[in-house]
């Protein structure tokens, strides 16, 4: 794709010409402001913001520097009071700078205690400045205040490198209130000190603040390096404005900094995340020399907007070019696996993640146990976890929901007991997942224990997602109306998701009437998805219910809604194989139709019977017509005839898979004794030894 530059030099702050111009227009955020790049006037969107409004904006005035009249005598007789009271901190200073270079930083604050409790110590600029540094190293709140208040209490007045490192401070340990204080109470503030103030909003998700002191500091100073541009594409991604990016990309370009790696690496996580990834493409093509970092984003970028083959060629020639592979690229390439179901690549992944020296980093790692558990191997999935040297709350929820997804409910809480004990607090993620590990398994006791117990003992008010897992709970017990009660009861107005657990509930147990209650909820909220109507049709069918059927047909054709073919794939030999139901284009479709007959008179043989009156959930009802030669059966046959004996299946469909051949599946199972793993539209099954991970319910 051929951009010019200049469709961004033509993108300007505010049409700069000369010294002034409007920043942005119309539809722009920040329409009012005058940049020029010299000094700035300002109108501005923001009530009027001022440097000199101290009370609105929370910024003083510099103040004026004033001759004291202070006494000579009196000035000799306090600085020898001082000199009699101080005691030299050298000895202690010394080891506490000596423990903070080595980053001992615990040590170095067990330390300061001494200077804190003895008191009367004359501490050094550098001891202050190491014990920064520790504070930072810790993100201790608690040695913030301590230091800070050590400083005030000996009268300290720290120079301008000093009072921004504090303020850096109070950013990275995420005290936002005393870090404004600080800054609004500096007697003078340099260009580092309004860069730490403006990332500090950005880093705590403060987007339009983060705008609005950028936007001040511009008008002080008329300048910026690349990494102020760099934190404000930044905030233009978490705004999710595409145009306030565009503007700060131009001005970047007219100060000289468009091609830093910082600011276009920060552009290419931009342009992505607000859905332009052409832009993104372009600017990574621009890059005089293209890092590990920028290639890492533009991988990332096309695996966000699923483009996972695009992203996996382009891991190919990352790694073509020669550039060395950190454990981000390894992450991010599990995860394009993970989404395309291509086991051989996720192995490549894992062993290069070992031959790199990855081999313990925790978001790579988790990245594998995430794929493992999604694919059926979560033994593989135990033993990567079981090797994460310092596991977090994400690494624990993927294993959680991994034994979950393989009806393991029983293992799944008790891994989230252990999780307890080891003292992790668990966040609205974990809750889901061991609550669908109930849902899944049918614990409908201890789901609901857990569940009262989200705001009982962790204080966590259960979302929506939360209350579709007990209505699913309850409709696997068939318990409908309790269900119904549920999700009326809940203290918020009920979402698609708990509708649509009710009326799948609903379609398992041929409740007509609640079943179409929840459907035309389900209508309203999402008119133009498919598989609601099929599933209601799926209700009348087996009802009995003909002409109601027809009614949904109808309404179907009238809104333009077609059902379209399933399609199922399969990775075999690092080459992904499609098929839909009937489908005769594939180059070895005879040996295929052959063992799909031979698999079916098989399993006829183990007590299958076809079901003659079936009609897949959200698929075109002539497939009824090819039942016997539907898209997961083919699959399933090629990979048979591909791949070794006792091989594990993946596949992946396009719909949810049909009661006749889930049925069929689990037989095919137990007659060859493969592991078959599918990923349906609805959910993660494993056929293993005549059953299915799911229970039946899906």
């Amino acid at each position: 794709m051929e951009v010019p530059l200049s469709r961004y030099q033509s993108l300007v702050l505010d049409q700069i010409h000369g010294s002034s111009g409007s920043f942005s227009r119309h539809r722009y955020l920040f329409s009012g402001y005058c940049f020029s790049f010299t000094r700035r006037e300002w109108r501005s969107p923001f009530s009027q913001i001022r440097c000199s409004s101290a009370m609105e904006q929370g910024l003083k005035p510099r103040p004026k520097l004033q001759r004291l009249q202070i006494d000579i005598s009196e000035r000799k007789e306090t600085v020898l009071e001082e000199t009699q009271i101080r005691k030299p901190s050298s000895g202690i200073g010394n080891q506490i700078e000596k423990l903070v270079l080595y980053k001992r930083y615990r040590e170095a604050l067990e330390l300061f205690e001494i200077l804190e409790l003895e008191g009367g110590y004359e501490v050094s600029s550098s001891t202050y400045d190491a014990l920064v540094s520790a504070c930072v190293g810790l993100k201790s709140i608690r040695g913030v205040k301590r230091v800070f208040n050590l400083m005030t209490r000996n009268g300290f007045e720290p120079d301008l490198y000093l009072r921004n490192r504090v303020l850096l401070m109070h950013l990275r340990c995420g005290m936002m209130i005393d870090a404004r204080k600080l800054f609004e109470e500096m007697p003078e503030k340099n260009l580092v000190s309004w860069n730490m103030m403006v990332a500090g909003h950005v880093d705590s998700g403060e987007f339009l603040e983060a705008f609005r002191l950028f936007l001040m500091m511009w008008q002080e100073f008329s300048e910026g390096g690349s990494r102020i541009f760099a934190t404000m594409i930044r905030a233009s991604a978490g705004l999710g404005l595409i145009f306030a990016g565009r503007q700060v990309h131009s001005c970047a370009l007219k100060m000289g900094v468009g091609q830093d790696i910082f600011v276009s690496c920060a552009l290419i996580d931009m342009y992505s995340k607000c859905g332009d990834i052409e832009d993104a493409q372009f600017v990574f093509d621009e890059l005089p020399e293209k890092s590990t970092v920028g290639w890492n984003t533009i991988i990332a970028g096309y695996a966000l907007h699923g483009y996972s083959e695009e992203a996996l060629s382009l891991y190919y020639e990352m790694r073509e070019s020669g550039v060395k592979m950190d454990h981000f690229t390894f992450s991010i390439l599990v995860r394009i696996c993970t989404r395309l179901a291509s086991f051989e690549h996720a192995k490549q992944a894992h062993a290069g993640l070992v031959r790199h020296g990855f081999g313990s980093d925790i978001v790579a790692n988790t990245a594998l146990v995430d794929f493992y558990s999604k694919w059926g191997r979560i033994e593989d999935a135990q033993h990567v976890f079981d090797k994460i040297p310092c596991k977090n709350l994400i690494s624990w929820n993927a294993l959680i929901a991994g034994y979950g997804n393989h009806g393991r409910g029983d293992e799944a809480i008790e891994l989230f007991e252990k999780m307890l004990k080891e003292g992790l607090i668990p966040n609205h993620v974990t809750f889901l997942a061991v609550l669908s590990a109930c849902s899944y398994s049918g614990l409908s006791e201890r789901g609901w224990e857990i569940f009262e117990s989200m705001s009982k003992d962790h204080k966590i008010k259960p979302r929506a997602m939360h209350y579709a897992c007990m209505i699913e709970l309850l409709g696997r017990d068939g318990l409908l109306d309790e269900a119904y009660a549920l999700l009326r009861a809940a203290p918020f107005k009920p979402t698609a998701n708990m509708w649509a657990a009710l009326l799948t509930a609903c379609r398992i147990h041929e409740n007509l009437e609640l079943g179409k209650l929840a459907a035309e909820k389900l209508y309203g909220m999402e008119p133009e998805k498919l598989s609601n109507y099929i599933v209601l049709l799926n209700i009348y069918n087996s009802s009995g219910k003909l002409k109601e059927a027809a009614g949904v047909v109808q309404t179907l054709r009238r809104k333009g809604l077609r059902m379209l073919p399933v399609c199922t794939w399969i990775d075999v030999k690092k080459r992904a194989h499609f098929f839909y139901s009937g489908d005769k284009t594939h180059s070895e479709t005879k040996q295929i139709y052959l063992k799909v007959d031979d698999l079916m008179a098989e399993i006829v043989k183990h007590g299958f019977t076809p079901q003659q009156k079936t009609l897949l959930p959200d698929v075109d009802e002539n497939e009824e017509r090819i039942l016997l030669y539907h898209s997961e059966k083919l699959a399933i046959a090629y990979g048979m005839i591909s791949t070794p004996d006792g091989t594990s299946l993946q596949i992946v469909q396009s719909h949810r898979v049909c009661s006749d051949c889930h049925s069929a599946i689990k037989l095919m199972a137990l007659i060859t004794g493969r592991e078959i793993v599918l990923r349906d539209g609805s959910r993660f099954h494993r056929f293993k030894d005549g059953s299915c991970s799911c229970g039946d319910y899906w």
